[in-house]
């Protein structure tokens, strides 16, 4: 997972608080922003936009550095959005362009996905996707091997948010507890009580979670897949 380190010890300094300050005016525990604050654990957009708001600041206005990490672009080019009215015009197709992610959003939507893919070097990074009205659909690209063989590093996967799924569909999806919350992608399969998540690639043990109970939530389904040509 590509990350853009924060600069919140800087903003800390200048405004003289201390951790315990930013922990009162976002409601984040103390220690999770002090491994934040230390680059020790991985922020999320919901964090992001309670210290953007803490600090009465844009979002982006907490990166040290928006251009480091630049995932390398293919060596293909995408119609940009004019192109793609001219095309579907001609052809009467319904395709518009998604933002290229190097990690699954918590809340998908144009301004979290956007604020995301400037954070990771994606900038302006697109990809079309023909059928999709989903205007909170991102595509995920894939950072390892660990799907394997069914994804590759380097695959996109166009998540949709507004898409239903169900039993055996493949999902992007967030589980866990508060802090320890886990985004993955996954096979889901609901039996009786039980939603059971299996890798794509079947190669790892089932985790079972209990309805109802369990932190469990779908952020979209998987829809499109642009594989990695050798």
């Amino acid at each position: 997972m590509i990350s853009t380190k924060l600069r919140i010890k800087e903003l800390l300094r200048e405004r003289r608080w201390t951790t315990k300050v930013l922990a009162e005016l976002t409601g984040l525990s103390e220690s999770y922003l002090t491994h934040i604050k230390n680059g020790t654990r991985r922020w999320n957009e919901d964090a992001l936009a309670k210290m953007a708001e803490a600090f009465e600041i844009h979002p982006t206005e907490l990166f040290e550095d928006l251009n480091i990490n630049i995932y390398q672009r293919p060596n293909i080019e995408f119609p940009k959005s004019a192109e793609l009215e001219e095309l579907n015009k001609k052809f009467n197709i319904k395709a518009k362009l998604v933002p290229v992610l190097n990690e699954i959003p918590s809340q998908p939507n144009e301004y979290n996905n956007r604020l995301l893919q400037m954070a990771s070097g994606n900038n302006e990074f697109f990809l079309p996707v023909v059928n999709c009205n989903d205007n909170s659909a991102f595509a995920y690209c894939v950072q390892d091997s660990s799907f394997m063989p069914t994804f590759f590093k380097g695959d996109y996967l166009i998540v949709s948010p507004e898409t239903w799924s169900k039993s055996g569909n493949i999902v992007a999806i967030e589980y866990g507890e508060h802090e320890e919350q886990i985004r993955d992608v996954v096979q889901v399969n609901y039996i009786d009580d039980f939603i059971i998540l299996e890798s794509v690639n079947h190669k790892k043990a089932p985790i079972a979670l209990i309805k109802g109970k369990d932190n469990f939530r779908i952020i979209g389904k998987v829809i499109y897949k642009y594989q990695k040509m050798a």
